[in-house]
C-alpha cells in the first residue's frame, strides 16, 4: 500500500529534524575546531608554520552547506523510495556524542603539532604484522589507526570534516546494492565491507538488508573490536581481522563488496592488488561498490579544496589519487563500470564482475 500524504509528510519531519539536528551539531564543531586551529597555530613561529594554498577554486561555506542541502533531499527521496530504512540517531544520544566531541577537541593540539613539525611516524605498531604504509599517523591523527583511543573519535573526526554528511555520504552505497535485491532473494547472498572502520556502515547493511549474510573486514585490531561492538549481535554477521589485498574468503564466494574512503590512502601499487583480490572473492555477476573521495574534475568548483585537504592533513597517497584512473585497476582485474556519480566531496562508483574473467 503507498504511503498516505500524512506518513510522507511525517517521514520527511523526521528525517529533516534529525539530520538537520547532526548537520548542526557537526558543522558547529567544524567551524568551532577551525577557530581552535587558527588560535593554536598564530604560537607557531612563521618559520615553521606550513601554510596551505591552492590556485584552484575553492567553495564558500554557505555553497558547501547548500550541497549537503541537496544530499540530503536526495538521502530522504531514497528512503521514501525504500531503497533503504530512515537513518538512525547517534550512538548513544547527545551524552555520548558529547564524549566523543571532547576526546575529538582534546586532540586537535596533537594534529596541529604534527602538522607544522611533519610528524607522521609517532607509532611502532601494535605488534601484529601489518604493511609499513600503513603505521603512520594518517590525517595526523594520534596513534594512527592502531589504539582503541583512535577507534572512539574516528566517526566524529570523518564527521566534523564533512559537515554532518559523511554518514549520508556512504548510503548512497545501498541503492545499487538495493536496486540488485529487488530481483534477488537475500537469504542466499553474501556481503563483505572492506576497510569496515568502526563498523558505522556495516550496521547501516544490517538494518537495510537483515537476511543478508555479513562480514566486515579491517585490518586494526582496535577498529574491528569497536565494529563488534557497533553491529551487536545478529545471526549470519561478523568482524574478521585481515588486510584488503589477503581476504579471508574462498574465491568466487561473495556476491556484494564495499569499499568506502581506503583507496585514497592506499599506495598506487597496493590498489591494483586490492582490485585483483576482489576479483577472485567476488562471484560472476557480483557487484562492488565503491564510495571514496572526489578527483579532480569531478567537481571542477570543489578541486580547491582537494588540493588543500593533504596539506592540512597526513594523506601521503591522496595527490596521486587525486589525478590517478581509480577505474582502471578494477577493469584490468576484470570488473566493468557500471555506473559513477557524486554524492557532495564523494563519488560512488559501482563494479559488476564479469563471467570469463581473470
Amino acid at each position: 500500500m503507498a504511503p498516505t500524504s500524512f506518513e510522507r509528510l511525517s517521514t520527511r519531519a523526521r528525517f529533516a529534524l534529525a539530520q538537520g539536528a547532526r548537520v548542526g551539531w557537526y558543522g558547529t564543531q567544524g567551524m568551532l575546531s577551525s577557530r581552535l586551529v587558527s588560535r593554536m597555530e598564530r604560537k607557531i613561529p612563521d618559520a615553521q608554520r606550513k601554510r596551505a594554498r591552492t590556485e584552484r577554486p575553492v567553495p564558500s561555506r554557505a555553497a558547501l552547506f547548500e550541497d549537503v542541502q541537496r544530499l540530503m533531499v536526495r538521502d530522504m527521496r531514497n528512503v521514501e523510495a525504500g531503497l533503504y530504512p530512515m537513518p538512525r540517531d547517534e550512538r548513544g544520544g547527545i551524552a555520548a556524542a558529547g564524549k566523543r566531541a571532547r576526546l575529538y577537541f582534546d586532540d586537535l593540539p596533537e594534529v596541529v603539532r604534527r602538522r607544522h613539525s611533519l610528524s607522521h611516524r609517532e607509532l611502532d605498531g601494535d605488534g601484529a604484522p601489518r604493511p609499513d604504509y600503513y603505521l603512520q599517523n594518517f590525517h595526523f591523527q594520534t596513534d594512527g589507526w592502531m589504539s582503541d583511543r583512535s577507534a572512539r573519535i574516528y566517526d566524529t573526526q570523518v564527521e566534523t570534516l564533512f559537515l554532518g554528511a559523511a554518514a549520508a555520504m556512504r548510503r548512497q552505497a545501498l541503492v545499487p546494492i538495493a536496486e540488485e535485491l529487488a530481483k534477488r532473494d537475500q537469504r542466499g547472498l553474501s556481503f563483505i565491507d572492506v576497510a569496515c572502520g568502526t563498523g558505522a556502515f556495516l550496521a547501516t547493511v544490517n538494518r537495510a538488508f537483515p537476511r543478508l549474510a555479513t562480514l566486515g573486514v579491517e585490518l586494526s585490531e582496535a577498529y574491528a573490536a569497536h565494529a563488534r561492538a557497533t553491529i551487536g549481535r545478529r545471526p549470519r554477521t561478523g568482524v574478521a581481522v585481515a588486510d584488503a589485498a589477503a581476504l579471508p574468503l574462498a574465491a568466487a564466494s561473495t556476491d556484494f563488496a564495499t569499499v568506502i574512503y581506503l583507496f585514497h590512502e592506499l599506495p598506487p601499487e597496493v590498489r591494483g592488488a586490492v582490485a585483483r583480490e576482489f576479483a577472485r572473492v567476488i562471484a560472476p555477476g557480483g557487484l562492488v561498490v565503491m564510495v571514496d573521495s572526489l578527483q579532480f574534475g569531478d567537481r571542477p568548483d570543489f578541486d580547491g579544496l582537494l588540493d588543500l585537504f593533504p596539506q592540512m592533513f597526513h594523506e601521503p597517497y591522496y595527490r596521486n589519487y587525486l589525478v590517478a584512473d581509480i577505474e582502471a585497476p578494477f577493469v584490468a582485474a576484470g570488473f566493468a563500470v557500471e555506473r559513477s556519480e557524486t554524492a557532495f566531496l564523494s563519488k560512488v562508483t559501482t563494479f559488476r564482475r564479469q563471467a570469463g574473467r581473470v
